[in-house]
């Protein structure tokens, strides 16, 4: 298998960044439920919940796409363009500090994650995985010795 793009390493990097952020909302948020400093405590718990899901699911498509696992792409653009509008609305209620860096990682890992390199690499894998055992040819010796495969 080819080196992993540096493309498909910036993706999961900027997918991880997103995990780790919600993951870290989350438990903020878990925290002022705890405290009794939250406004809407029913409302808490779902942000809360979906916050602390979301974020393992994007951690969990940060190390597909480090493992070449084909199914990682489609979540971490659907990802993104769920992270546009939300930092658009952030945008218009005068939420700059949280907009742009958010919006600035959206448009970077779509970027990335659709990139050739990284479009090619996921997609030689996945073909590579879909090909039967018994098809694919032994690896070979190469001329200076060293195994191929």
């Amino acid at each position: 298998m080819p080196k992993r793009p540096q493309t498909v390493n910036a993706a999961a990097a900027l997918e991880a960044a997103e995990g780790a952020t919600a993951i870290g909302s989350g438990l903020f948020v878990g925290w002022e439920v705890i405290n009794g400093t939250a406004v809407d405590p029913a409302t808490a718990i779902g942000v809360t919940v979906f916050a602390l899901g979301g974020g393992a699911g994007m951690l969990a498509c940060a190390r597909g796409l480090l493992r070449a696992e084909p199914w990682s792409r489609a979540p971490t653009v659907i990802t993104q363009l769920f992270a546009l509008p939300i930092a658009w609305s952030l945008w218009q209620s005068d939420q700059p500090a949280i907009a742009v860096p958010l919006g600035l990682v959206a448009v970077l890992a779509l970027i990335t994650v659709l990139s050739p390199p990284s479009t090619d690499w996921l997609v030689q894998r996945a073909e590579d995985d879909d090909e039967p055992e018994e098809t694919r040819t032994p690896a070979t010796p190469r001329e200076d010795g060293k195994d191929s495969g």
